[in-house]
């Protein structure tokens, strides 16, 4: 433990905030600066003026309470939940940083338009809706309004490239009879286009939005909850105590933490600060440099985005778009997310090896896991309660509803973690907070959706795509990849998503792909953007709490996260690759289903310790490009593929096997 960390206190005496486990401030203030800077800095008001916020965020959050456990038609819903959006961004997030902690009158004015533009659909009631097709004047007007409200609510809360591609998809609805070739269309109106945008359920408040009111922002309440009952805390120091003093418990407990914060919070840069704060100091000791550690702090807050029971955002939408329960979503990503941290786990192991960490460099803690779960036990009821109900027959959102009161309930087992009004008021407030540059993205995102769907776009880029790869799936696969990833250095995962889910995954099931894994193809792509400048929230965070250089910290983010990112390609190659999301067809044997699984962990491993450049000892360079080799074709379903692949393995192991006997090798850091 460093010299500035308390000791942990006995648990019998333990509070939440002296549990075990090294703060440092000024750290985690570097990362929100940085955070605040990416996304949208936020304002913090005092007296009546935050009294009048906190009232307006818990009323949201009340809302949707009320409407996840009672009927709300989805006529009122959306609405609702895009009007408390517009009215808190304009409260909450300045126009300019600069203006931060000030409120100026026209961000009053711009919150109450977005109040109006609700309110007349509201008050409209279905006639509003049944003018779609022949918007009147007065409609045109509200409906132009209604989008530059949403493009600078989107501006605000996360930057100007998001409103950058809204209005290049718009410009295309209205270009359209001047474009060349296959991208060219009869064009549209002004009117047309808010038609679909603002008095339908196929633009704004189509898809996106309907997941924002429902499952994302009560996913961001239970969270919340998680956060202020303590139990994100235990999950940190349950980790630290069960890892702590082991020769790689610097590593090891970077990635348990990670899953057990982030798994319920799905948010990969809240868990790489939170954890981040804590463990550097504990890495730097085991001997990871600035880079290397915030790479594997941003690896490990990328797990939250693909971990159950939350998966981030984007993948409520995938639920969504297929029309099929969140349960589903959650069965396809277990095999992925456990490859995932097996390749994480491994690449720990191999950095002990690497930096020639010892348990004396680790942190140990006077109280034991067991003496933690001992006492916080009911935590963990928290974490499995939203599986548990969905298992039992409810609903995604009634699950997230109850497993909410699950955490409220299970506080008050202890004293110190019960959740008195001050804290009820607090959870309520964030969860609503936490939500709103999500519904800001969700809103922008569905004019592309809609500019998509009237336009045809989707259809025409995937005959696009198609063309330019020859018919072949791999190259569609490797040209998918690409652009999701390319779209995901500009936008946010959530964003980045949607629009390759509408415009890129038909390219895949034209060419016969199961439409599950094209669009969970398209989710794991697109959740790179975490880890891709300029919108690499995740390392550029990490970067700030290690100080080191945010590029190079990505770059070992990449590193680390690499070979489960190759993993996507089985889904989608080979219909028995579909095993790994558990919807394996019908027709394929379950012993090819397994052989594949085999098989892509073993390229996992094989790719890990390429991309470390050691296994037992450093790598030569005709191992280390033996096993990223073997990694690629083992990752590639087809047996020629497999049995060159294990061929190579087996060579570069039994190379590395007979020099690991060597001592004293120079630790490297690569």
């Amino acid at each position: 433990m460093p010299s500035d960390s308390r000791p942990a206190p006995a648990p019998e005496d333990a509070r939440p905030e002296d549990w075990p486990g090294p703060e440092d401030d000024a750290r985690q203030r570097a990362a929100e600066r940085f955070i605040e800077e990416e996304e949208g800095a936020t304002s913090r008001f005092g007296g009546k003026l935050q009294l009048l916020v906190t009232v307006l965020l818990v009323s949201m959050s009340l809302f949707h309470l009320y409407a996840a456990a009672w009927i709300v038609p989805t006529l009122t819903l959306r609405p609702v939940h895009v009007g408390f959006m517009l009215l808190l961004v304009f409260l909450i997030f300045p126009a300019t940083p600069r203006l931060r902690n000030r409120l100026m009158w026209y961000d009053v004015v711009l919150a109450l338009l977005g109040v109006a533009t609700m309110a007349y659909i509201l008050v409209g009631g279905y006639d509003f809706w049944d003018r779609s097709t022949m918007p009147n004047d007065w409609d045109i007007a509200f409906g132009v309004l209604f989008v530059f409200l949403v493009l600078e609510a989107a501006r605000r809360s996360t930057g100007w490239i998001m409103p950058i591609v809204v209005m290049l998809f718009g410009a295309y609805a209205f270009l359209g009879p001047w474009l060349p070739g296959h991208w060219a269309h009869r064009g549209y109106d002004v009117a047309s286009m808010v038609g679909v945008m603002y008095m339908s359920l196929e633009g704004v408040f189509g898809t996106a939005i309907d997941v924002s009111a429902t499952l994302i922002i009560m996913f961001t309440i239970f969270g919340a909850f998680l956060q202020h009952s303590g139990a994100g805390k235990f999950f940190l120091d349950f980790s630290f105590a069960l890892f702590g003093g082991r020769r790689s418990g610097a590593g090891r407990t970077v990635v348990l933490s990670s899953f057990l914060l982030g798994g319920p919070s799905g948010s990969g840069v809240a868990t790489t600060v939170t954890i981040g704060t804590v463990a550097w100091p504990m890495l730097e000791k085991a001997g990871y440099d600035r880079n290397a550690a915030g790479g594997l702090l941003a690896a490990g807050g990328l797990g939250a985005i693909i971990s159950p029971p939350v998966l981030g955002a984007a993948a409520f939408l995938i639920a969504e778009f297929l029309k099929i329960s969140y349960l589903e979503v959650l069965k396809m990503a277990v095999i992925p997310t456990c490859l995932y941290y097996l390749s994480l786990f491994l690449m720990v192991e191999i950095d002990t090896r690497k930096y020639h960490s010892s348990a004396g460099a680790e942190m140990r803690l006077q109280a034991s896991a067991w003496q933690l779960a001992r006492r916080f036990w009911f935590h963990f009821l928290s974490l499995v309660a939203i599986i548990g109900f969905m298992v039992w027959g409810f609903s995604p959102l009634m699950s997230v509803f109850w497993a909410t009161v699950v955490a409220f309930v299970v506080s008050f087992f202890d004293r110190e973690t019960a959740m008195w009004p001050r804290k009820l008021i607090a959870a309520l407030s964030d969860g609503s907070k936490q939500a709103l540059n999500v519904a800001a993205t969700c809103a922008a995102a569905g004019i592309i959706v809609g500019v998509v769907g009237k336009t045809g776009l989707g259809l025409k880029f995937s005959s696009i795509v198609i063309a330019y790869a020859g018919g072949s799936l791999l190259l569609t696969a490797i040209y998918t990849s690409l652009i999701v990833w390319i779209i995901g250095l500009a936008v946010p995962v959530t964003a980045s998503y949607i629009i390759c889910a509408v415009i890129a995954a038909p390219a895949l099931v034209k060419l016969g792909v199961p439409d599950f894994a094209a669009h969970m193809f398209i989710f794991y792509y697109a959740v790179l953007s975490e880890v891709s400048p300029p919108t690499a929230l995740s390392p550029f965070a990490a970067a700030a709490i290690t100080d080191g250089n945010p590029y190079t910290t990505t770059l070992q983010s990449w590193k680390y996260t690499l070979p489960a990112f190759l993993l996507p390609f089985v889904f989608v190659l080979e219909p028995a690759g579909a095993g790994l999301l558990l919807k394996a067809p019908a027709e394929v044997e379950w012993w090819r289903v397994v052989w594949i699984v085999l098989t892509a962990t073993a390229g996992i491993a094989s790719l890990a310790g390429g991309a470390q450049n050691w296994v037992f000892v450093r790598c030569r360079l005709w191992e280390r490009l033996s096993l990223v080799v073997a990694g690629l074709l083992l990752v590639y379903p087809h047996p020629l593929a497999d049995t060159v692949g294990l061929g190579l393995l087996a060579l570069a192991l039994l190379s590395q096997w007979l020099r690991g006997g060597r001592r004293g090798a120079p630790a490297v850091q690569v």
